[in-house]
């Protein structure tokens, strides 16, 4: 009976361990060859059943080292971007032109011109939006697909960079840009026509008592003792 409602939250309707993320693997390996990745078969932990959360799905993650800047962490970003796009075009004419006829008609020219704002100022621009969003644009909330798609049409249908999100939002680990009032780390999401969110990527913190303060405050002190 004490087992029953925990059961229920299965997201498989029963106990499932199953890989999330190469996150922790890439870091150690990123030591010794500073530039990483993977690209594999990746299982969602959240119980998120839409069209745009599949529960298994390939995933490209990243690791840079030695490096102090967003700047960089975005032009990787926009540079794998820029790649894949030419590469698809390039070499599946085919499957191009059945989705220009099917799912998206007259989109066939790309070109990347991106647009970079704050968090700060996508939620400004959200709330002097006339049109009227399901979730309300608060500051210290997330950003929604809906908040998402419109900041993209606001920038001109451009990718759109959105940086420093609250401090409050983000695991642990992504480094504190230590400012005020409004607390932010150093995070960065790439939105994109139609979708929203494509990917995102943050600084980590490098800082043992930032990093130990922090745990201990989300009471995960423990959790990662090792």
């Amino acid at each position: 009976e004490a087992r029953e409602p925990v059961e229920k939250t299965h997201f498989f309707d029963v106990p499932a361990f199953l890989t999330v993320s190469g996150q922790l693997h890439l870091e150690v390996m990123a030591g010794a060859f500073t530039h990483v990745f993977t690209f594999g078969p990746t299982f969602r932990a959240e119980n998120s059943q839409s069209r745009r959360h599949l529960s298994e799905f390939y995933m490209v993650e990243a690791e840079l080292s030695f490096t102090e800047s967003l700047q960089d962490i975005m032009q990787v970003m926009e540079d794998l971007f820029k790649t894949t796009t030419h590469t698809v075009l390039s070499k599946c004419p085919h499957d191009v032109e059945l989705f220009h006829k099917y799912i998206a008609p007259g989109r066939k020219t790309f070109f990347f011109s991106s647009c970079r704002i704050s968090y700060n100022e996508a939620v400004e621009i959200l709330k002097q939006a006339s049109q009227t969003f399901s979730f309300k644009p608060e500051w210290g909330c997330d950003l929604q697909t809906e908040h998402e798609k419109y900041l993209v049409k606001h920038c001109g249908e451009v990718p759109v960079f959105v940086i420093n999100y609250p401090y409050n939002l983000k695991p642990f680990y992504m480094r504190d840009n230590e400012d005020g009032p409004q607390h932010t780390v150093a995070a960065v999401d790439l939105l994109v026509s139609g979708i929203g969110e494509l990917c995102g990527g943050s600084l980590r913190e490098e800082r043992l008592p930032f990093l130990e303060s922090r745990l201990q405050r989300l009471g995960l002190t423990d959790a990662y003792q090792w």
